[in-house]
């Protein structure tokens, strides 16, 4: 049967064309979630002819697909292990400038994003950078838009950095039978970074100068934290002073309460009795870390020697909802059930008066609640009166912070020696967090982001649809008509469209559909396609000019304060800066190389 062509097009070729213009369209356009719209794609294709079975679903099975999915377990063992929250506590200081500022904020950001979710670096820092803004005297607006850029300069230093670098690396491997070391990308995305280190320095009179909404749920250091002495601990006879319980590191000591249950004075040389309670306020780490040091426990536990308390507890941070109906109330021992512990209390960065139990509940106050570990949340977090901060979870550092940044050290380094494949090295990985007890069976599976794994499966069946069809060669032609033959310039070409496309769409999607593209137009002007593969990579993550054009700038979008129009100030700089430089470097580091 001969096949009819229109416009250089066969009827499933068309069919692709069609559908992906309108899943494109409909994530533009509409909030449905965007699994749901590459599925339906998948099913189109596969319904229509276009892919058989076996090629509809391969995305599921692809290897690129699985490590990602594996990474979300290595990635919770580093969380809930306090990697990250170690690292921001000691890294980012107190600059004594904007620029130096940036670089503390910036360079961070960018090597935790090198191996970590964007999304998850982005969310963990967004409250801190607000604070510390404070601190420094600067508009949170001037700092926030750079953490996110650096959260996508960072990612694409490595090939388990963003998603389109794992799903271009991966095609590549399937048409060659070549595997991309985990380090491909790192010299040019590290200069790519510095350069736009420097051009957010160079043009921070472009970044805007918000003020930020009032936010009554913002997250603060500064809690108000009752602690209860057991009745065995062995500072018990001793006055405040003596026990190292008056002068403490980051707060001080506000009220004491004996066994009367009535304030006492708090002086240096009042002696300390088991049973007694002291208030303090101020950092909550370092309050935190005097309870462990001397024995103290939360004084809402009905404890009586320190073998009472139950040290597999966590701690998770909530807020007040507005139209709560514990608004007006006192907290007392919050909440009267589950064997959930008040810890502390703070009202927007505020300092409160008194212990926690005695504080009038208002609207957006921030509670820090301990309960046990394997308790079922699920009742809790379906509480109307309060929400949870799932990003602000509060994690004990200690060993376990040492053994999962040896294990993701360990899984960098094997991988990119090349003595064990990354696919392998992950699994590898990802078993060791849960030998060492990094993080628990439910935290792992409640890391995978199933989502994120959906888009990235239909992003490789799209990718293999346009290829299959016919669709990137014809575009590859295309682009050699209206550039030439000269290679660099093809390369430019495809870089920008790339770049600009994903400021709308996915960029792993845009990855994918750009791949064969590039591959194509390589081989047809008779070059190794390696380099201009490298040089998309960092094209498609590289959007910095619209706040839909990445999920780390909406993170920052609402908290900053910002206007649609303050990321294209900026942002289309910045694209046409890291656009050069990515040309560049690419061409220095992996020259241009005939096929033979």
């Amino acid at each position: 049967m001969e096949t009819v062509l229109f416009l250089g097009f066969d009827l499933h070729a068309w069919i692709t064309i069609v559908t992906v213009l309108g899943m494109f369209t409909v994530m533009l356009c509409t909030k449905i979630r965007s699994d749901l719209v590459f599925l339906a794609s998948i099913g189109i294709l596969f319904v229509t002819g276009v892919l058989d079975a076996k090629e509809a679903f391969s995305g599921f099975s692809g290897t690129s697909v699985i490590t990602v999915g594996v990474l979300f377990v290595v990635v919770a063992g580093l969380t809930h292990t306090g990697v990250l929250q170690w690292i921001v506590k000691h890294l980012l200081g107190q600059p004594n400038s904007y620029s130096k500022a940036v670089m503390r904020l910036m360079l961070p950001v960018a090597a935790l994003s090198s191996f970590l979710s964007n999304t998850t670096v982005v969310t963990l820092f967004v409250n801190i950078v607000k604070i510390w803004s404070k601190k420094l005297g600067v508009s949170p607006s001037k700092l926030l838009i750079p953490l996110s850029y650096a959260s996508g300069m960072g990612g694409v230093c490595t090939l388990i950095g963003t998603p389109p670098n794992l799903i271009i690396s991966g095609l590549y491997q399937e048409k060659t039978g070549d595997a991309m070391n985990i380090l491909t990308t790192t010299i040019p995305g590290l200069f790519c970074l510095a350069v736009g280190v420097l051009s957010v320095i160079a043009m921070r009179r472009l970044l805007p100068s918000r003020k930020t909404p009032e936010s009554a749920f913002e997250s603060t250091d500064e809690y108000t934290v009752e602690l209860q002495v057991p009745s065995d601990n062995p500072h018990i006879g001793k006055t405040l002073g003596e026990a190292g319980l008056f002068h403490v590191k980051g707060g001080s000591l506000i009220e004491i309460y004996h066994f009367d249950n009535v304030p006492s004075p708090v002086r240096e040389d009042e002696y300390i009795l088991g049973g007694d309670h002291l208030v303090y306020s101020g950092q909550i780490d370092e309050i935190l870390e005097l309870k462990n040091s001397h024995g103290l426990v939360s004084a809402s536990q009905q404890v009586f020697t320190m073998s009472d308390d139950n040290k597999n507890r966590v701690l998770r941070t909530a807020y007040v909802t507005f139209g709560s109906k514990l608004i007006g109330k006192k907290l007392g021992n919050f909440p009267p059930k589950n064997n959930i512990s008040l810890v502390a209390v703070a009202r927007r960065g505020e300092r409160l008066k008194g212990a926690p139990r005695d504080v009038v509940l208002a609207a957006g106050d921030t509670l820090l609640l301990e309960f046990p570990a394997r308790m079922n949340m699920t009742g809790a977090e379906s509480d109307p009166n309060i929400k949870f901060f799932d990003s602000e979870n509060i994690p004990n550092i200690g060993a376990g912070t040492l053994i999962s940044t040896t294990i993701m050290i360990a899984m960098v380094a094997l991988s990119a020696l090349g003595i064990i494949p990354l696919l392998q090295c992950a699994f590898l990985a990802a078993a060791a967090m849960l030998l060492f007890r990094c993080c628990n069976a439910d935290q792992a599976m409640k890391a995978v982001n199933w989502e994120i794994l959906m888009v990235f499966a239909g992003s490789a069946v799209l990718g293999l649809a346009i290829q299959k069809t016919g669709i990137a060669e014809r575009l590859a032609l295309g682009i050699l008509d209206v550039c030439g033959t000269n290679p660099i310039v093809v390369m430019v070409a495809v870089c920008f469209v790339g770049t600009f496309i994903t400021e709308f769409i996915s960029n792993t999607a845009a990855g994918a559909m750009f791949f064969p593209i590039m591959y194509e137009a390589a081989e047809e002007l008779g070059y190794e396609p390696f380099p201009f593969l490298v040089a998309l990579m960092i094209s498609v993550s590289s959007s910095f000019a619209t706040p839909i054009g990445s999920p780390t700038h909406m993170l920052v979008y609402g908290p900053g304060g910002y206007r649609f129009s303050d990321f294209m100030r900026i942002g289309l700089l910045m694209n046409f800066i890291i656009l050069a430089a990515n040309i560049f470097i690419v061409n220095i580091v992996y020259p241009l190389t005939p096929l033979p």
